[in-house]
């Protein structure tokens, strides 16, 4: 896509091309959504100020209701969207049975080439968008992520959990993350404001971006949504009860072991420090769907004992 948001000069004027849930986007920026108002408003003004990309917002509200988009902050910054010539897909989702299962929901509606799964409580650097789309189709990878980052950790610098920071060097290439390998120490990167202050001491140029190295990315991570959906998606969350946490840390997984997946600094993702509305994170979803390969393990494991043979 060559154009991007309508400034406010058009606004009055017929659009050229009246925007429809199949026009042609670079992005899909999917956002679950439940019991946000306030949240929600700042998320998707800061989507409104991504006026360099051409995307369309798909919004699921899993609300009791199903009226999130009628309350006025919110429905003010729809119109604003729409008026910038942003395609808006509204759905309602209420049957609730998890995160993963919501995400799938929206993916299953997702056309663009790359999407953007972009938690309710986040807001983005004007920018942002668009640099995690460079990013992606330059390094040719499976996902990229902008981590959040909470402000009010501002002055609290935590340099033993920015140890693990490594850039890229190279191309991006697969590698298997799971609890125990090197790669998981990575999860501490993303924790407070520590990307601010690994960003402050790089000195990348306004508007660049260097690739790192990751565990995973929460809340804000773009996907080629083949290489997305070459893995499965989300359809694990049929083996996850409702009650369950760390679906995306699954699917960048299984992402990063077959295209690749990297972290962008600097990152312009706010997070916006609101109480969670996953209330119930009984079951982290890594444990269930990578069950099979500790079981594994162990079984070959168990099979060198009994044959007298020491593992390594």
């Amino acid at each position: 896509m060559t154009r991007g948001a309508r400034w406010s000069g058009e606004w009055g004027r017929p659009a050229e091309v009246t925007p429809t849930d199949s026009s042609p986007v670079d992005v899909d920026v999917l956002i679950p959504t439940v019991g946000r108002t306030a949240e929600l408003a700042a998320t998707l003004a800061g989507l409104a100020a991504q006026t360099e990309v051409a995307f369309r917002l798909v919004l699921s509200d899993q609300s009791e209701t199903g009226d999130v988009v009628e309350r006025p902050a919110i429905a003010a910054m729809v119109r604003v969207l729409e008026a910038q010539g942003r395609p808006v897909t509204l759905l309602t989702h209420p049957d609730r049975r998890g995160l993963a299962e919501h995400r799938q929901f929206l993916l299953d509606h997702a056309r663009a080439d790359a999407v953007l799964f972009l938690d309710d409580d986040v807001w983005l650097e004007p920018g942002s968008v668009q640099r995690m789309l460079d990013a992606l189709r330059s390094l040719d990878t499976g996902f990229v992520g902008s981590a959040v980052q909470g402000l009010s950790y501002l002055q609290d610098r935590r340099p033993h959990e920015t140890e693990p920071f490594a850039l890229w060097d190279g191309p991006v290439v697969p590698e298997v993350v799971r609890r125990g390998t090197p790669g998981f120490d990575r999860w501490s990167l993303h924790n407070a404001a520590n990307l601010v202050h690994v960003a402050a001491e790089l000195d990348v140029e306004p508007g660049g971006w260097l690739p790192y190295r990751v565990a995973w990315v929460g809340a804000c991570a773009m996907y080629d949504r083949a290489s997305l959906e070459a893995v499965g998606g989300f359809r694990f969350w049929e083996s996850l009860p409702a009650g369950h946490a760390g679906e995306d840390v699954v699917a960048q997984w299984l992402v990063m072991e077959r295209f690749g997946g990297v972290g962008i600094v600097p990152s312009g993702a706010v997070h916006l420090e609101a109480p969670t509305t996953v209330t119930d994170r009984s079951v982290d979803a890594p444990d269930v769907v990578f069950a099979h390969e500790q079981q594994t393990e162990h079984e070959q494991h168990r099979q060198h004992w009994t044959r007298g043979v020491i593992p390594r």
